[in-house]
């Protein structure tokens, strides 16, 4: 990804798994004030990574660009609540 800024994906709701489209990411945990310290995660060959962290399991679908998520809304852009 390199050129490129790493996306971040959190999971504010608690979903067990979340499909992602990208293989490098950043996992937060939830949105701020309630993150948790941002992880930089490779999938490499790996179809699915868990986070170290929170325990989401990521799971890769080339279907989905790289800022779309399922369940929708799990790309963080900066918002807070």
């Amino acid at each position: 990804m390199a050129g490129q800024e790493t996306p971040h994906f959190h999971n504010t709701d608690g979903h067990r798994t979340i499909e992602i489209g990208v293989k490098e990411f950043m996992c937060m945990g939830a949105v701020p004030p309630n993150d948790h310290p941002h992880v930089f995660l490779d999938m490499g060959d790996d179809e699915e990574r868990v986070c170290p962290y929170c325990s989401t399991l990521y799971r890769y679908n080339a279907a989905l660009k790289a800022d779309e998520t399922v369940p929708v809304g799990c790309r963080y852009h900066g918002e807070t609540v």
